[in-house]
């Protein structure tokens, strides 16, 4: 069945059994919003008093923390953040606390988003999913391998320092029902026991009571917890998960100077480009100036195109920076078509900045390097991939504040499953891995940073040449920055070279350390001016075509002799 958002049913029973006290704890929540998330858990404490103690922490602290990571992070990398933080609060608690001495727990963590399902687990609780009727286990207890001690475990919450959690994804199919129980259900009832009553299909609450008591008749000695999930319905494939409520608005043609938009007059023209048309607007409601940015009609026909742009806006809102482009979010029920909305810097940007017959000092441009590196170190650490950094993206204020603007283009690895998109970068300042068909990340931004940071100094000048669309560069010999400008020092065409670095390896590891190294090298470095090159060593073909010269030069003169 195909819904709007993601629609479970859920439920869980659990039983003290035989034991003095119930260490098993589970629990489970749901985010909001249309890139909506379900995340249940389970955890089974050991070790004494304690073990309830932790089960439930956890249990709660990783749901909690989880649901509030930002979107953009994705599942992996956000629960390993949360997981690994409960992980170090347990095994300092066990070792502070003489009453909570080795307590430690099991964990088994289910969570669904778009129509994926990703599973983190720890221990020997574990997770089953039911599909056309048959039962499988996605987890593998981590318990000795030997008969006599498949009791002990070897990894758990708490057990150590640093956390081994597994980590698994797999695709989503309506009518998936999952389990997810306790050691005191798998060790009572075989996997055939287990899959009947899973197949029965009783609603969730039912299911999960039967699966207790099954569990208890059977003679089970422990805790005894059975957690049922059913997936009910699923959004549409196509539907992107990270689309905000502006995804359904219509797009409409484009406005004119003059007109009022919910609330906006439009002042002028900004941009005009294929695909978009930007205006500075007056808010007649919050007396502000604003840029308001209208997708072409012909968008809505493209839904490559449709899709950058409303990603472009909700990517932008994930991210507060003071280097990066806002989007002003609308209070609900303001806007009635679809366009997104941004403060208004007066200024210019990088590109025409260049263009003026003044050359970019080593201050300013420095000054504009760090400022670049926070701003798409800012992106990567949410794990947005810009894909577009270059001149005509930078905004300089009068104000003398940078911004980078423009993510149409981001990727998004921890939500996409697809690593594609329709709408490439700029070719000259896309990395080599690019070309071979390479998604995308820090590496190729760090990259892109290099050659717009190359421009800056160089004048407008590219390090290995401008790319045209559709070829298929080489990537040879690196220009030399005193090729262009002989009066900056040594070091900055050192950094702009490990920037540009066709290998990904030899260039900084983020974009942060790319500004770190302008900053303390414009403070310490030393100010000693690159070398002047010779005519063959900045320009050989000119070089060549000279000494052709001279030599035809002289072959005349000896000949009219």
């Amino acid at each position: 069945m195909v819904a709007d958002t993601l629609e479970i049913g859920i439920a869980f029973a659990s039983e003290q059994g035989k034991r003095e006290s119930n260490d098993d704890f589970a629990a489970m929540r749901e985010g909001e919003g249309n890139a909506r998330m379900v995340a249940a858990a389970i955890a089974d404490g050991v070790s004494g008093p304690g073990g309830r103690y932790a089960a439930e922490t956890v249990v709660r602290g990783f749901l909690d923390g989880l649901l509030s990571e930002p979107p953009t992070l994705g599942v992996e990398r956000a629960a390993a953040r949360v997981l690994s933080a409960m992980n170090r609060w347990v095994y300092a608690q066990a070792r502070q606390d003489a009453s909570l001495k080795d307590m430690a727990t099991t964990f088994s963590a289910l969570i669904l988003r778009g129509r994926r399902a990703h599973l983190v687990h720890v221990g020997d609780t574990r997770i089953y999913r039911l599909r056309a009727e048959r039962v499988e286990c996605l987890t593998l207890d981590h318990t000795r391998n030997h008969p006599d001690m498949r009791h002990v475990l070897y990894r758990a919450i708490g057990l150590e320092e640093t956390l081994r959690a597994d980590y698994s994804q797999h695709e989503l199919r309506p009518h998936d029902r999952f389990l997810l129980c306790s050691d005191g259900v798998h060790a009572s009832l075989s996997d055939t026991q287990v899959s009947a009553i899973l197949a029965e299909r009783a609603a969730p609450q039912a299911a999960a009571r039967r699966l207790v008591e099954a569990s208890i008749e059977a003679g089970s000695r422990d805790n005894v917890t059975a957690l049922v999930l059913d997936v009910l319905a699923m959004p549409a494939a196509e539907r992107f998960d990270l689309e905000a409520a502006v995804a359904g608005l219509p797009i409409q043609e484009l406005p004119k100077v003059g007109e009022v938009i919910d609330g906006f007059r439009l002042v002028e023209i900004v941009s005009d480009g294929r695909y978009s048309r930007l205006f500075r607007a007056e808010d007649s409601q919050v007396k502000r100036e604003v840029i308001l940015k209208f997708p072409h009609p012909r968008v809505a026909a493209e839904a490559a195109y449709r899709r950058a742009f409303v990603r472009e806006a909700w990517v932008a809102s994930q991210v507060r920076s003071p280097f990066v482009g806002e989007v002003i979010e609308l209070p609900a029920g303001r806007q009635t078509r679809l366009y997104s909305v941004m403060p208004y810097y007066a200024g210019t940007t990088l590109e025409q900045r260049l263009t003026q017959t003044r050359p970019v000092s080593l201050e300013e441009g420095v000054r504009i390097g760090i400022a670049l590196g926070k701003a798409v170190y800012a992106l990567n650490r949410r794990n947005i991939i810009h894909r577009d950094i270059k001149p005509e993206n930078v905004l300089i204020t009068d104000s003398d504040e940078v911004r980078l603007v423009d993510l149409g283009v981001a990727r998004l690895p921890g939500l996409e499953d697809d690593p594609g998109d329709a709408i490439p970068g700029t070719p000259s300042y896309m990395a080599p891995e690019l070309f071979a068909g390479q998604a995308g990340d820090e590496r190729s931004d760090v990259y892109a940073l290099g050659v717009t940071l190359f421009r800056t100094f160089s004048g407008g000048q590219y390090p290995y040449g401008e790319i045209e669309a559709f070829s298929h560069p080489r990537f040879s010999k690196r220009a030399p920055l005193a090729r262009y400008r002989s009066d900056l020092p040594a070091w900055l065409d050192g950094l702009l070279a490990r920037a540009v670095s066709v290998d990904p390896a030899a260039r900084h590891g983020d974009a942060m350390e790319l500004a770190l190294e302008l900053e303390r090298d414009l403070a310490h470095g030393p100010r000693v001016i690159a070398q002047r090159l010779s005519l063959y060593e900045r320009d050989p073909l000119r070089f060549w075509q000279v000494v052709a010269g001279l030599l035809a030069l002289a072959l005349l003169i000896s000949l009219a002799q």
